[in-house]
């Protein structure tokens, strides 16, 4: 439930110095073709052609944001951390490598670093996906501790996009942490009111979390005992 966003981007880069238009049309057929292979789930494959696009236009932001999303699957986080921070230097505006990088410090639990990461992606008023990135402004602040930034960070992301479900899971974890109890239950009973994966059952609600609790770990299995806790399981 609490999963984490990467963002996949398909923009059509322009040419870069050194490279030729032939070169720049066969890099861009191979940067498509690795995307449509991500989104398929084949990460090998997409791998390949995003490899392919980088020897011939090793410059390009896209691209090694493509690269450093293909090592998120993979779990190699300081490769990833490295091709997102590659795009960033070319484009300190691009939103959704600095939005990835905080992903990428998340799964290392570098809480203070996906802050920033997750700010400076927010940063850019023409990012088209800002609820993503307050989201999980809001869970790197609440494993941080930080409780009332965490508060904000949700109800930022909500502002942007009301239809997004797992602020308000965000919420509920936040409050029942910090002891406003009623609160935590009455936001959850509206998420699972929302969640169109449990249309207002309770009961399905609970059974899937139990479900999910046997294989979680670490902070993802505590959320879901909280989740219990807040239904008075």
């Amino acid at each position: 439930m609490l999963r984490y966003f990467i963002l996949l981007i398909f923009i059509i880069s322009s040419g870069c110095a050194g490279v030729s238009v032939e070169e720049q049309k066969e890099a861009d057929f191979h940067y498509k073709m690795g995307f449509s292979h991500l989104n398929e789930g084949n990460v090998q494959a997409a791998f390949v052609e995003l490899q392919k696009a980088f020897q011939l236009n090793p410059d390009n932001k896209d691209v090694m944001n493509g690269l450093g999303l293909v090592y998120l699957q993979f779990g190699e986080f300081g490769h990833a951390k490295d091709f997102f921070m590659k795009a960033v230097s070319v484009d300190s505006e691009f939103s959704d490598a600095h939005h990835n990088l905080g992903v990428t410090y998340i799964n290392v639990r570098q809480w203070g670093a996906a802050i920033d990461s997750f700010k400076r992606a927010l940063a850019n008023p023409l990012y088209q996906t800002p609820e993503k990135s307050y989201y999980l402004l809001g869970i790197s602040y609440y494993r941080s501790g930080q409780f009332d930034p965490a508060i904000n960070a949700f109800k930022d992301s909500l502002k942007r996009s009301p239809r997004f479900i797992l602020p308000y899971y965000g919420l509920a974890l936040v409050y029942n942490k910090i002891g406003r109890y009623g609160d935590a239950a009455a936001v959850m009973s509206w998420a699972i009111e929302a969640d169109p994966s449990y249309g207002g059952s309770r009961e399905k609600f609970i059974a899937d979390i139990k479900q999910k609790i046997l294989t979680a770990k670490g902070d993802e299995e505590r959320d879901f005992r909280d989740y219990l806790e807040i239904m008075n399981y």
